[in-house]
């Protein structure tokens, strides 16, 4: 019965985002947009300063600088733009979730949430639907974001050996952190009471989740305060997991194994207790409807 009728209200709310094509092309363009406007403006390799890079310097020079820096303090990425995928796949999983709540305030204003409360269904079953369609729509988007960083000009490169399974394993973090952040947003949209409210908290929220992490610079040139608040941060796990897969492939040393399994247990964790806050939050919500 639960999962007959949520497999039954994600299709329903599914059908209604890909039908939609307003709702769907910009997404598509999101990745390619943020890959690029980021990748570019942000490059650390072009802050070297002008009196070293104009000098007569071999150009092999000038590219063992840049190497170094993102050797050194990238770890080891071959380019801004295999370090960034990641960040900008989180940054669009988190902002997916966040505002994915509108349709559920939407069907409380039409009245459809009235409709289906008074159905023979279970309220678990209300809420995990919300929760699966903003998921599916995160990963989806977060799918696109990783394809579109492989086609980039000068874009993704990956470590030697990466393969199916690092694939899986990336995108099994990342599925971590959209279910674990989509089970807070949807429980906050049974919650507040306009759209202008979730609108609000969502943008509020999501900028300081991603830039408190490690999504577009290393943590380790942080303050003291923010580098604390970053190692704890679900997001900075789940592209920690991504680059060490992406910039290492299966060269992978045994800390480096270990901090991928770290990261694994602590976002599986988080997910599990967000999801169980989330349920919970929206359970006396939908009682108060």
């Amino acid at each position: 019965m639960f999962f007959s009728d949520t497999i039954a209200l994600t299709e329903r709310a599914l059908k209604k985002f890909y039908r939609n094509p307003s709702a769907v092309l910009p997404g598509l363009f999101m990745s390619a947009f943020w890959l690029a406007l980021f990748g570019s403006s942000f490059n650390p390799t072009n802050l070297i300063p002008s009196e070293i890079s104009s000098a007569a310097l071999p150009p092999s020079v000038i590219a063992s600088i840049r190497t170094t820096i993102l050797g050194q303090t990238f770890g080891g990425a071959s380019d801004y733009i295999t370090y960034l995928v990641a960040g900008v796949i989180s940054l669009i999983i988190i902002f997916t979730v966040a505002f994915g709540g509108i349709d559920i305030i939407l069907d409380k204003e039409l009245g459809y949430l009235d409709t289906i409360l008074v159905a023979p269904i279970t309220r678990a079953s209300i809420f995990f639907s919300g929760v699966a369609q903003n998921f599916v729509k995160g990963m989806i988007l977060a799918l696109v974001t990783f394809f579109v960083a492989i086609a980039l000009p000068d874009g993704l490169v990956f470590g030697t050996g990466f393969n199916v399974l690092s694939f899986i394993i990336i995108f099994m973090g990342f599925s971590l952190i959209a279910f674990a952040f989509g089970s807070v947003f949807t429980a906050l949209a049974f919650t507040v009471k306009t759209i202008d409210s979730l609108v609000a908290i969502a943008q509020f929220a999501t900028l300081p989740l991603v830039f408190m992490s490690n999504a577009i610079f290393p943590s380790s040139s942080f303050p003291v305060w923010l580098l604390a608040i970053s190692n704890v941060n679900p997001i900075s796990k789940a592209d920690e997991i991504a680059r060490l897969l992406i910039i290492h492939g299966t060269n992978l040393t045994g800390a480096q194994v270990s901090t991928i399994g770290f990261d694994m247990l602590y976002l599986a964790i988080f997910a599990a207790v967000m999801g169980l806050i989330g349920y919970l939050i929206a359970r006396r919500a939908l009682r108060a409807i």
